[in-house]
């Protein structure tokens, strides 16, 4: 795919919608980030159905440790590899707490080091929190690049270098929500709408459904 053709597709996502929201819901740093642990191998919709319990008895690091690993897990037990997941949120709860002061670190090195954040979730938390030029690269990302040609590569890697390069600026803020929202409702794994699909005469996939 051609960078014209690119910039048609990303101007297009952004008249439809200019300021997109992740659709994780959370009301502090820290409430974002064990959104973003919890999420790995799970949908949104659970666990926004789990924070939803979880963050009315305990949404800071302090009241992470105060419930504890046993009761924490009995909270989170719908969301995938709760178990894991529960062990990462009170070992990070404790680093953000004693090491970093109750603040989330702002940059990867620092992020990738607490338990259960790798460097999907360290991107997707530089770019809402401290509005870096990152782009996270999840399932969906990596469909939607894939398919439309828009950003070819084997792995979330490939794909995540290939973005950087071809996307501009004004929009790398923005370009992880807009291909997540795509992905998610119109450009689906299996039965993709393309009759819906708002950028269907630049997108290069061949196999498209009316």
């Amino acid at each position: 795919m051609n960078q014209e053709k690119r910039y048609k597709i990303l101007l297009l996502f952004h008249s439809k919608n200019p300021t997109p929201r992740i659709e994780l819901v959370f009301s502090s740093d820290f409430e974002l980030l064990l959104s973003v642990i919890l999420s790995a191998k799970s949908t949104d919709r659970i666990v926004n159905k789990t924070t939803k319990i979880l963050f009315k008895v305990a949404n800071t690091p302090e009241s992470i440790l105060f419930l504890g690993l046993k009761r924490l897990r009995n909270y989170i037990k719908q969301v995938g590899l709760y178990q894991n997941k529960a062990v990462y949120i009170i070992r990070t709860s404790f680093l953000i707490l004693y090491k970093y002061q109750g603040k989330i670190p702002n940059n990867r090195s620092e992020l990738e080091s607490l338990p259960g954040v790798g460097r999907k979730s360290s991107n997707i938390i530089l770019n809402i929190l401290f509005k870096k030029k990152t782009i996270a690269v999840d399932t969906h990302v990596f469909r939607v690049s894939n398919r439309t040609n828009f950003a070819k590569g084997k792995n979330t890697n490939e794909v995540e270098r290939k973005l950087i390069k071809v996307v501009p600026n004004i929009f790398k803020i923005q370009i992880h929500s807009w291909f997540v929202l795509h992905g998610r409702y119109v450009c689906t794994s299996r039965q993709f709408k393309c009759n819906i699909c708002m950028i269907k005469k630049l997108c290069e996939f061949n196999g498209k459904k009316y």
